[in-house]
């Protein structure tokens, strides 16, 4: 028996931190002392810091492998006559780095924390009961050994899982067969070329939170986000594989027993491209009273995977069925929150589940593609525009024209990242677009020519004084609009595109379109990565 914990505390994970004891209560927890950081002995410390350095060294010469063989073939050192010694002292050293191994699993065995974890760890693979589970939960350690909570399968036929869910296709061009081999002909090494951008700096570029060197960057303050999270708001992580097998890192605060009707409510939150739960925008909704349910980008945290599309909306899909499966929710009491580059999850799930009750869109856009092509040089434009399509299609416009509940827009008038021109230029954030676009389809008979030239011109507003000019200056009555839609919403079929203002006056349809917009988008007098204030996180309009 004392072999075998000796052989798991040699195999086992790293315990970061004890966020209570096993043997205390979840109420002491939040009452009595808080977690503390487990200290390893100085054995463990000291073995556990040579492993550290190899692995580190390992990486290097991994991404270094190269040019380091190049470099030892141009010198004749790839031959028989070089390689066996040089086998030999890997050899050594690999024997080395197990006799190291070995030392921090005897240093673990003789902490009384660690055996007490590693313990509860074999208990919970062994048997997942609620006891089980709770204990293990006062623990943070390597994500990649928790066991898993949920998986896609359990309420899905698993014989679907290997396309992954739906995604809206670009509309291919119609050409005649021979057409169509002689132009896949001339564009493979364009196909060719996309494949290697999207697949190395493109997906960093777009996604660098899933930078493994950031991620360690940002370590201690994630750690310490969790920590928080876990120990003040009694939050509870749980691991749920997705249809492709990723494992999905995620964190459920619950306040149905004690927020009243704010807490019946699951505010499910999309992170940005370098956004964690830990430290995002999980915090809004949860000064604001809501139950909340953060999850982290396949590749980020301690979520696997890589942050393509298809494994977003994957991602997104699995944490929407555990919400409704494991957690009880419905989905007229689900509402989705998304910073940024999230719209693109966000926008997917209201597509994908248009029971769900409101969409809330915080500085995000319409689509990708004019980002994109801000950043790069001109001459680059087709490649860009064919990498975007086929790899990295952030559709978001699209994808919310799909949904017919309420939405709220959130604009930053300051934003730096999703303006094309700069942030001194409101007039070309890209969230300008999204409402638009929105506006466009729900009421295409008020937005005519005249109706978007208005709000444009109030879109053009860079702060509250003149946006309330704007408004004014057309003379919008708020309640003979609202009298107007709800006369419209009574007599008719409610679903979008309404055809109201079709025989009204120009007058009318403009009031109609600029209180619209008023209603459907807010703006927030700041920068895009500035928090959002609980006090600024509304639930969207309703007629």
């Amino acid at each position: 028996m004392a072999g075998w914990m000796w052989l798991r505390c040699v195999l086992g994970p790293h315990l970061h931190r004890i966020h209570r004891s096993p043997d205390q209560s979840q109420l002491e927890g939040r009452t009595g002392r808080r977690g503390w950081n487990y200290q390893p002995r100085t054995l463990e410390k000291h073995t556990d810091s040579i492993l550290g350095w190899a692995s580190a060294l390992w990486s290097l010469s991994y991404y270094s492998s190269p040019l380091l063989l190049c470099y030892l073939y141009r010198k004749g050192y790839i031959c028989s006559s070089k390689l066996v010694p040089v086998s030999q002292y890997v050899g050594t050293v690999l024997v080395c780095l197990l006799g190291v191994a070995c030392l921090r699993g005897w240093g673990r065995w003789k902490n009384s924390e660690y055996l007490q974890f590693i313990s509860i760890l074999e208990a919970t693979k062994k048997n997942h009961s609620t006891e089980n589970k709770k204990k293990l939960r006062c623990y943070d350690f390597d994500f990649s050994c928790w066991p898993s909570d949920f998986s896609w399968t359990e309420v899905n036929n698993p014989k679907l899982s290997k396309a992954g869910v739906s995604l809206l296709k670009p509309e291919p061009r119609l050409r005649g067969a021979a057409d169509s081999v002689l132009h896949s002909v001339r564009t493979l090494p364009c196909h060719i070329i996309s494949y290697l951008i999207a697949h190395s700096f493109g997906r960093r570029m777009l996604y660098p939170g899933s930078v493994g060197l950031l991620q360690k960057a940002m370590k201690p303050m994630l750690q310490g986000g969790q920590a928080k999270l876990i120990e003040e708001f009694d939050g509870q992580r749980n691991k749920l594989v997705a249809c492709d097998g990723n494992e999905i890192d995620t964190m459920f605060v619950d306040r149905r027993r004690d927020r009243g009707q704010s807490g019946q409510t699951l505010v499910i939150c999309c992170e940005g491209n370098a956004g964690f739960y830990e430290v995002g925008c999980m915090n809004t909704p949860l000064e604001g009273g809501y139950s909340v349910l953060g999850w982290n980008h396949p590749g980020f945290g301690g979520s696997t995977g890589v942050p393509f599309p298809q494994n977003e909306a994957n991602a997104m899909d699995v944490v929407i069925q555990f919400a409704i499966h494991k957690l009880g929710f419905q989905l007229s009491n689900i509402v989705i929150y998304a910073w940024s580059i999230g719209g693109f999850t966000a926008s997917w799930a209201v597509m994908s589940y248009p029971e769900i009750q409101a969409l809330v869109l915080d500085a995000s856009f319409d689509d990708l593609l004019p980002l994109a092509l801000k950043v790069m040089p001109d001459s680059w434009r087709p490649l860009v525009q064919h990498t975007v399509r086929q790899y990295m299609n952030l559709n978001n416009a699209e994808q919310l024209l799909k949904y017919q509940g309420p939405v709220l827009l959130i604009r930053r008038t300051r934003d730096e990242i999703i303006t094309t021109s700069g942030p001194e230029d409101v007039t070309s954030n890209r969230g300008n677009n999204l409402l638009l676009k929105l506006l466009q389809f729900r009421y295409p008979k008020i937005m005519t020519d005249e109706g978007v030239r208005a709000v444009k011109q109030w879109l053009g507003a860079s702060n509250y004084i003149e946006e309330a000019s704007v408004y004014s200056g057309y003379e919008v009555d708020d309640d003979w609009c609202v009298s107007v839609l709800q006369s419209y919403q009574a007599d008719r079929d409610v679903l979008f595109p309404w055809s109201v203002g079709e025989d009204m006056a120009l007058e009318g349809r403009r009031q109609l379109a600029l209180f619209l917009a008023r209603k459907y988008m807010r703006n927030f007098e700041t920068t895009h990565c500035t928090p959002l204030p609980a006090s600024e996180f509304h639930s969207p309009w309703r007629l």
